[in-house]
């Protein structure tokens, strides 16, 4: 018979929810049980574990949460104890102990545990041998700290015998302050490695409460290498699980996994849309065939695999309209049955716009190539233009406007500017990028040959012609860029002719009477006053607008002094890469080179540059290296007109007033100033900042 103590059995906490106690949420403040019970029409029929609970929560929620109570075991004070009995009450959180036939509360499993291991009686033996078959070893232990139960397997682990351990000190084997801070907080202290000198194990120290004055601790021991095993192959399955959930997540195809009944097991990250009608969440433990008898799609490519014991391929249609191909795997056990069904499916009614946008990013890919190899060669022509100053970038910014045009365009700029490459930027830039380039130096022709290299000529033209006859620049240009350099040294003659090209857009090769259609874009460029020569008669003035469409300045390199250190180490580091030096401008030299005058311009600063490479014997070329190269010319005798006579000290300031302040207005700069004039930096500063502040006073 069970004999329990009455302070261990609990009077059931009982609130009614059919019907509801209003004030429910205040009643359960009041409870300091483990268990909430729940009555329907005055029965308890439902339980709630308190730690669950809590004031805000709903009804609803309180039910969901609950257990039917159904399954408790129930005990009779004066019922004989069985094996099952035991195995079954101690499988429930509680048992339910009658007396006479009425329910006078519930012990909790623990306490219980305790109650039959305290009675002396064959229950004791079945226990214990319950304990010895448990993988684990299990130690109780009392207040005493005396171990007064433990099973065969932690003897093993501990290396002694039941003699030596039961009734013996805990502390000996176990650690004392673990177990003094489990009899003083009443908390469990799990994970605790402890290792000795003929042994190593993993600890767990639970407290075990059944009286206020009668407390107990189970300790329970693992053996460290069947840890270490368990967590190896926890590991590895862990792995495993990762790398097959990344290989889902990175498919295309959505894939589902059922068993062998057609019942969802787990599913991809991704999933078809609009295909389930619902959260894919919500379809996990459902079957796919009761899904097909509801219409949801057809035909069922997991009755197929179960029907054909094979794989099975299928076009499935959806009530939405959606068209899936769907491929079904038959996952066999060792004994050949069907023991998974993977599915892959793939919604191809999107197909037909996957190739259109195929055929569309093809056609971007060549348009985007096409613009790449545009952007390319005006890369490549923008970087020998080589700039930084306000008045170059306004240069370049009407280049890029010029792009989208055709228009004819007059290059304008002192000689060794760079025009050409001006041109051949315009064309880089242009829509006429991939049409041909070429370039005609009208001063470097003879007048007598000039029209047959324009225009070309036909078969028997003039003595000495080729007997195939020839093309022309413009011929050779068509649908590209014809440049025109020293377009002022034209013959009248010819500028008429080149005007009726303009203005007709066709031209006459020499000796032939056929005008030949021509679609080119003309630019020109000069470094002379044309203006000047329409007013003396020496350029057509009605030639002169045809080509002054749209006039690009260049300004000659003194105007521009920002881009001179630029242009300095862009050539020398040409020169350096070239011929296998490291040649390098030391800071006053680039300031002498900025206050020089550049008559030759860009052209003279290249070819000088090349001439310090050559002579330099250092690596720095220094100012006073390149000094006796540079031609600064000397100084021209000024002479002072003087209509009054004024203290020596008063002409002596007002001329140096007079040169402070054109250099500064010349070069911008004090230190420029400084080096035309031959003084300090400092002076020309401080003598500038009181010329300023005169300035001002008056």
């Amino acid at each position: 018979m069970l004999e329990i103590s009455k302070e261990n059995i609990h009077s059931p906490f009982c609130i009614s929810v059919n019907p509801l106690d209003i004030k429910w949420q205040e009643i359960i403040k009041k409870n300091n049980t483990p268990f909430l019970f729940l009555k329907e029409k005055g029965v308890i029929c439902k339980y709630v574990f308190m730690g669950h609970v809590h004031q805000k929560m709903s009804v609803t929620t309180l039910l969901s949460k609950a257990t039917s109570i159904e399954r408790i075991t129930v005990l009779a004070v004066e019922e004989a104890l069985t094996p099952p009995i035991i195995f079954q009450a101690l499988g429930a959180p509680f048992t339910i102990i009658k007396e006479n036939g009425k329910w006078v509360g519930y012990i909790c499993r623990e306490d219980l545990f305790i109650e039959l291991f305290h009675q002396k009686s064959h229950h004791t033996n079945f226990l214990r041998g319950m304990l010895s078959s448990i993988p684990m070893g299990v130690f109780v232990i009392d207040r005493d700290y005396k171990i007064i139960h433990c099973n065969q397997t932690g003897l093993q682990m501990v290396k002694s015998t039941f003699d030596n351990v039961i009734d013996s000190d805990a502390g000996t084997i176990f650690n004392q302050n673990q177990m003094d801070k489990v009899f003083l907080t009443k908390e469990a202290i799990l994970n605790q490695v402890h290792i000795t000198n003929e042994f190593g194990i993993l600890v767990d120290y639970i407290p075990i409460t059944h009286s206020e004055n009668n407390d107990n601790v189970m300790i329970i021991v693992q053996d460290l290498p069947k840890i270490e095993e368990m967590a190896l192959e926890m590991e590895a399955v862990k792995n495993l699980n990762t790398d097959l959930q990344a290989i889902l997540s990175s498919l295309y195809d959505e894939i589902i996994v059922t068993n062998d009944s057609g019942v969802i097991l787990r599913h991809s990250d991704y999933i078809i849309p609009d295909f389930w009608e619902t959260d894919v969440k919500q379809i996990v433990g459902k079957n796919l065939l009761d899904l097909e008898k509801e219409g949801k799609f057809s035909p069922s490519v997991t009755r197929l695999v179960l029907e054909k014991h094979g794989k099975v391929s299928v076009i499935q249609k959806t009530k939405n309209g959606k068209t899936v191909m769907a491929v079904g795997n038959p996952v066999f056990d060792e004994n050949g049955n069907i023991h998974r069904i993977v599915i892959a499916s793939r919604d191809i009614t999107e197909t037909t716009k996957l190739k259109a946008e195929l055929q569309e990013t093809r056609k971007l890919t060549k348009e985007y190539k096409e613009e790449l190899e545009i952007i390319k060669s005006r890369s490549q022509i923008t970087k020998q233009i080589i700039y930084c100053s306000p008045k170059m970038e306004r240069v370049m910014h009407k280049i890029e406007k010029l792009s989208e045009f055709h228009s004819t365009v007059m290059v304008l700029g002192e000689s060794g500017v760079g025009k050409e490459l001006i041109a051949r930027a315009i064309h880089k830039y242009g829509q006429r990028a991939n049409a041909p380039f070429l370039a005609l130096n009208c001063g470097a022709i003879p007048e007598e040959l000039l029209e047959s290299e324009l225009f070309g000529y036909v078969k028997g033209a003039f003595t000495g012609a080729n007997q195939q006859g020839k093309s022309g620049f413009f011929e050779k240009a068509e649908k590209g860029v014809l440049f025109l350099d020293e377009i002022s040294e034209l013959s009248l003659s010819l500028q008429v002719k080149l005007l009726r090209v303009l203005q007709e857009k066709e031209f006459t090769p020499v000796g032939s009477t056929q005008p030949i259609p021509v679609d080119v874009q003309i630019i020109t460029a000069t470094n002379k006053n044309i203006e000047k020569m329409v007013h003396e008669g020496l350029f057509r003035e009605d030639l002169y607008y045809r080509l002054h469409v749209i006039p690009i300045t260049i300004p000659p390199l003194r105007e521009r002094p920002e881009d001179i250190p630029l242009l300095a180490y862009h050539f020398m580091q040409e020169l350096n890469e070239q011929y296998g030096k490291s040649h390098h401008l030391s800071p006053d030299a680039l300031n002498l080179l900025e206050a020089y005058s550049w008559p030759g311009n860009v052209r003279e600063l290249q070819n000088l540059i090349e001439r310090f490479v050559v002579f330099a014997d250092e690596d720095i070329i220094t100012a006073d290296f390149i000094r006796p190269y540079m031609h600064f010319g000397e100084q021209k005798d000024c002479e002072l007109i003087i209509t009054d006579i004024i203290p020596f000290k008063e002409a002596q300031q007002a001329v140096e007033e007079q040169l402070i302040t054109l250099a500064m207005k010349r070069y911008q700069s004090t230190t420029k100033a400084a080096k035309v004039l031959n003084i300090d930096q400092s002076t020309v500063s401080r003598k500038y900042k009181k010329i300023l502040e005169r300035q001002k006073l008056s």
